[in-house]
């Protein structure tokens, strides 16, 4: 095998997506290196949704999933909300943790969930 094969196999780890059938890199190659979904929250096994799934296509999961959590959320249950008992990230989202409104972060409810209280700044998706 030549080194560029070599090279290509350890730094490339090719999927296909189960939702599309396209082809995309997985990331997912050693300790170090983890796969771009890490930067989701976990909060589908992989088992509900088939094999793994391509960026557009994850995200999409991930935002509907999260969707239909939000719904069942109301100001007398907030407090009390599976988002909040994630794993803390630094890393927002576009379109699961805000959206722009003219050059303006628009915090959604997962992103308000997430943190676990009302910040007493009458957001506009608070759901407390």
């Amino acid at each position: 095998m030549n080194k560029w094969y070599l090279y290509l196999m350890n730094t490339i780890k090719l999927k296909c997506c189960s939702g599309c059938g396209t082809s995309f890199d997985c990331g997912d190659i050693s300790e170090q290196k983890k796969c771009w979904c890490n930067d989701f929250p976990p909060i589908f096994n992989f088992s509900e949704e088939g094999d793994c799934l391509c960026p557009n296509c994850f995200k999409k999961s991930c935002s509907l999933k999260i969707e239909e959590y939000i719904t069942t959320v109301s100001p007398e249950n907030a407090l009390d909300n599976k988002a909040k008992d994630l794993p803390k990230t630094t890393h927002l989202i576009e379109g699961i943790d805000y959206y722009l409104e003219n050059g303006n972060y628009v915090f959604k409810a997962w992103f308000h969930l997430k943190r676990g209280n009302c910040c007493g700044n009458g957001c506009r998706h608070c759901p407390y």
